[in-house]
């Protein structure tokens, strides 16, 4: 039993824990067995802090139901180990390497020591971000639907935020509140600060606490902060305007809105495709240039080490900074005046390459089972299911079972990652002194 067999399985018993409470009559609203298929696919959607559903689950499912799934979200956007350490740290059991070295992986962070630590302030920083966005949220709930109702709604959409979920339990999601100024800054702060990495905003609070208390000692941000930062801040801004200019002559999304109206409904989307997948917009009614940006913000998604999911910053980083090496003769890759070693490299390749042929068998089988579906469609519903996202173009309850099923899988691999999953079903690699000579051959 490796460290990443048992982060898959972990992931995989929680899904199934969860597939059987949603099947209880209990948590539906009808108070009658819940659909198996139903029950696992709301149930992955929420463990791998997806968002995409095949039901609607502001009617669909009970006020247990909507307890149930907002739990798995929390585990799932903690991740199994962190949250299950956690646990085992308040039950007084001693932390152990191989729980050090699991933590490790999962968070893909180096070094062992200080682990303990990191996982509390990651819990620490998580109820600390959820509370704050619950406060902040009852301003726009509350006067809609009363204090038990809108604290409630606030608390759930706070969680789903932060973990980069996407559930909603509104029925048109949050359409009903795309002029909002203070849902449209509450709700992408969160899904921003969630999926930018812990290792991210504990550099930016440690910066933040030395200028306020004017220490004379400069910190040095890490590689990975002014990669994540830099890249984060880039896409966000590109995304915005992108969709403004594909969508604002659409009579059936930006066009009948106000500027600052069209302003704010393109930056919740430019947001929201990092994983997010919340929607102040129909997203069937986008344009084919407005769902191609979708596509590829969606299958970038944000940086290791928080709650999104998709290809990474940090890969697409490393791949251009490659392309460029290339381009001006060099042998070595390097960003912001440090060298990337060759080990990076070769993982962001494989990430890539895993990424894209995930995305390809999935389309593919998809397309087979249900060949009267737009291509287009079934691309969009495949990286927004591997990439955690969960937008959809309304397709997904009318899929076959056959698709559902890919779908299901499609969004544990993306969840767990491609190089991680490999790495449970073959095993941990054989480390091997055999070197061959070197030869060349025909590239591009």
């Amino acid at each position: 039993m490796t460290v990443s067999r048992t982060v898959c399985l972990g992931f995989a018993a929680v899904i199934t824990l969860g597939t059987l409470l949603l099947m209880l009559p209990f948590a539906t609203s009808s108070g009658t067995w819940n659909d198996p298929l139903v029950a696992l696919f709301t149930a992955t959607s929420a463990v791998c802090v997806t968002g995409h559903i095949v039901v609607d689950t502001a009617t669909y499912f009970s006020t247990f139901g909507h307890v149930v799934i907002l739990s798995l979200i929390q585990v799932g956007g903690l991740g199994y180990m962190t949250a299950t350490t956690f646990l085992l740290l308040l039950l007084g059991r001693r932390f152990g390497l191989r729980d050090k070295i699991a933590v490790q992986q999962t968070l893909d962070r180096e070094g062992l020591q200080g682990t303990t630590g990191l996982i509390r302030s990651i819990i620490a920083l998580t109820v600390l971000a959820e509370l704050t966005g619950t406060f902040l949220l009852m301003s726009v709930f509350v006067p809609d639907h009363g204090l038990g109702r809108g604290l409630w709604l606030s608390f759930f959409h706070s969680i789903s935020a932060w973990n980069n979920a996407g559930f909603s339990l509104f029925s048109d999601g949050l359409v009903g509140y795309q002029a909002s100024w203070m849902l449209n800054l509450v709700i992408p702060v969160l899904i921003i600060f969630g999926g930018i990495g812990y290792e991210v905003i504990f550099e930016m609070y440690l910066w933040l606490r030395d200028q306020i208390q004017r220490k004379s000692t400069r910190i040095v941000f890490s590689l990975n902060f002014k990669v994540a930062v830099s890249t984060t801040l880039a896409l966000l801004i590109l995304g915005t305007i992108a969709f403004w200019l594909s969508e604002y002559g659409n009579s059936r999304t930006l066009s009948p809105m106000s500027p600052s109206a069209q302003f704010l409904a393109a930056w919740f989307q430019s947001v929201t495709t990092r994983t997010a997948g919340f929607n102040t917009i129909d997203n069937g009614a986008l344009s084919p240039t407005a769902l191609v940006i979708t596509i590829a913000l969606m299958f970038v998604g944000g940086n290791p080490g928080g709650t999104a999911g998709g290809l990474k910053t940090t890969t697409l980083r490393i791949l251009t900074s490659c392309t460029k090496a290339i381009l001006q003769g060099r042998e070595e890759v390097y960003m912001y005046q440090r060298q990337i070693p060759p080990s990076l490299i070769l993982k962001a390749v494989g990430v890539a390459v895993g990424s894209l042929f995930v995305v390809i068998l999935m389309t593919t089988l998809i397309t087979i089972s249900d060949p009267k579906v737009d291509f287009i469609r079934i691309l969009f519903e495949v990286i927004s299911g591997f990439c955690t996202v969960g937008l959809s173009t309304g397709i997904t309850a009318g899929l076959s079972s056959f698709a559902k099923l890919v779908l299901v899988a499609t969004m544990y691999i993306g969840r767990v990652g491609v190089l991680l999953l490999m790495s449970a079903i073959l095993g941990d690699p054989t480390p091997s002194a055999v070197r061959y000579p070197e030869e060349n051959l025909l590239v591009g």
